[in-house]
């Protein structure tokens, strides 16, 4: 593996950074709002499937009064 020095690494880092498409700030909006959207809708969907398990294994078992 070659070597450089750090004068040379720091120019290779900018050079690179400046390859980045940086997203506008409306896309980093709206990316933000789809993810907490898809968390509540995750959240919501493992809450009921764990109440309607519960339940049912309550059932099962005879402890569901």
């Amino acid at each position: 593996m070659a070597k450089t020095n750090p004068g040379q690494f720091i120019r290779e880092v900018r050079q690179e950074v400046s390859k980045v498409t940086w997203p506008t700030r409306k896309e980093t909006t709206v990316t933000t709002g789809m993810v907490f959207l898809m968390v509540f809708l995750a959240a919501t969907f493992f809450f009921l499937v764990d109440q309607i398990l519960g339940f049912a294994i309550g059932r099962i078992l005879g402890l569901g009064g």
